[in-house]
């Protein structure tokens, strides 16, 4: 992407005021609202069938709210004067003329709006697509057509960025180059709203993240305090004398679950309190690691009640 001279103004943000969308007898977003800020990735989490893209879709004016507003920048974007200079959408990669070859599809955009065939040239750069640029869209694969539709959001070099799963389909390569990419257009002061199934992805890349679930949103917080808030931090502990630490350490605040003979899960207690009290009775130990909840735990535990399509779990 092109730097900026600035940061972006906070005009820029992308907001949702009560927005509800319902298809027949079916609410599929229900008063949904939140604000999406410059500077930032913002991850936008929930399960299949949550509302995350009928709400992407009611942003850039795809799908009509029943009720509510969505606006980017203050104004709805059916009103924005040029669009793809403000708004970069990708919401469904597959939405190119298959006939067409990705250079030339890219062109087809540009003269809607007078965009310079440079730029053109330079969005096919960018998204590592110059090898396949002369090639129809409609055969490339997966990873390509998402490439592709990268290199059609970020043809107007927009203030906001609007990717629902842009990571789906593309190799370990691509999807670094898309973490990369969205922490530094965040770093130019732009306005990034991003949808991901990968969670393992999304904490490495997401600043805030907006949870939503059977339409509602459940959670709207940093990430980090998110992943507080909905996990416990766990200590595992290796010991040849198992029995006696349980009870060292054991309280009413403190959970113990035994793994293994000689292993200890315990929740409740820092790893250096279970030391000292190890250290204080004579009680080797031949491990002691504490570990940290995972946005895969909080995004689990926020969403349990949530999940419209279940799977039945192996045993």
């Amino acid at each position: 992407m092109r730097s900026t001279d600035a940061v972006r103004s906070v005009d820029d943000m992308i907001t949702a005021e009560g927005l509800t969308k319902r298809f027949g007898d079916k609410t599929a977003v229900d008063d949904v609202s939140f604000t999406v800020h410059p500077g930032s990735v913002t991850g936008f989490l929930g399960p299949n069938g949550a509302g995350k893209s009928t709400t992407m879709r009611m942003i850039v004016g795809l799908d009509r709210p029943t009720s509510g507003r969505a606006a980017v920048a203050g104004r709805e974007y059916r009103k924005l004067r040029a669009p793809l200079t403000e708004v970069g959408v990708l919401l469904d990669a597959k939405a190119v003329h298959t006939g067409r070859t990705a250079r030339n599809h890219l062109r087809a955009m540009a003269a809607t709006h007078g965009i310079p065939a440079s730029r053109v040239d330079e969005v096919i750069d960018i998204a590592g697509i110059g090898s396949v640029a002369r090639k129809r869209a409609g055969k490339f694969s997966l990873g390509m057509g998402q490439r592709l539709g990268i290199a059609s959001a970020l043809l107007g070099d927009p203030h906001t960025l609007i990717l629902d799963e842009p990571v789906n389909g593309l190799d370990p390569e691509g999807v670094r180059w898309v973490r990369q990419f969205a922490r530094h257009a965040a770093s130019e002061g732009r306005t990034v709203l991003l949808s991901s199934h990968l969670m393992s992805e999304m904490a490495q890349t997401a600043d805030h993240v907006i949870v939503m679930g059977r339409g509602r949103v459940l959670a709207d917080a940093p990430l980090s305090e998110l992943v507080r808030s909905w996990t416990r931090n766990t200590v595992r502990v290796r010991t040849p004398r198992p029995a006696d630490l349980a009870a060292a350490v054991g309280g009413p605040d403190v959970e113990i679950v035994s793994s293994a003979p000689d292993l200890l899960d315990i929740v409740g207690l820092p790893a250096s309190r279970i030391g000292d009290l190890a250290a204080d009775r004579g009680i080797p130990l031949h491990e002691l690691t504490p570990t940290t909840g995972s946005l895969e735990d909080a995004y689990l535990a926020l969403t349990g009640d949530s999940v419209e399509y279940r799977t039945k779990e192996i045993s």
